[in-house]
């Protein structure tokens, strides 16, 4: 499986048990959607791994508690710790809307509703206290906070996210 075809869900945070059991750290806002899983992908060395999971339980919220077949000893655990978790893109439960997954728009093109066409998302800045649009015009780098405020409709057919930006935003880059 390769990493492109997967989203990140967590990382293996801590181990549980003496008996090879980790607390995986899940990155979602609805851990219980993923309570019952079959198999995860965990990345080992820059590839994914398939590992199959015997038994698994919310902890606390955002972990779960997870027992891996094979895996019975604290060195196993050990061997797979701070490691990340993925799943295949198809596991993802479909978003109507308003409402997206960052690596769903990558590519789609910005479109103000006073100036048209502003550029094409290029990646998402997650790392700030507001994520950002990593918009590229051009040869320019525009950042656009992603407020609720502002995002007017997602247009996934035509591959554009429409924006109510305020005036004065876009004209500082250009």
């Amino acid at each position: 499986m390769r990493k492109e075809d997967c989203f990140y869900l967590g990382k293996i945070a801590k181990k549980f048990s003496f008996k090879g059991e980790v607390l995986a750290y899940l990155d979602t806002d609805e851990p219980e959607l993923y309570e019952n899983l079959e198999s995860v992908f965990v990345e080992c060395n820059k590839h994914l791994v398939p590992f199959f999971i015997e038994s698994s339980s919310l902890h606390k919220n955002d972990f779960l508690r997870i027992r891996f077949e094979d895996m019975n000893t604290e060195e196993d655990a050990d061997a797979i710790l701070g490691n990340a978790i993925y799943l295949p893109l198809k596991m993802l439960p479909k978003l109507t809307g308003n409402k997206f997954y960052f690596h769903e728009v990558i590519g789609f093109e910005v479109e103000d509703k006073r100036l048209g066409v502003v550029g094409k998302i290029q990646s998402i800045n997650d790392t700030t206290a507001q994520p950002l649009f990593e918009v590229l015009n051009g040869e320019v780098e525009i950042l656009i906070p992603m407020i609720d405020h502002f995002l007017v409709k997602i247009d996934r057919e035509n591959k554009k996210v429409i924006m109510d930006l305020p005036e004065g935003l876009i004209e500082m880059y250009l």
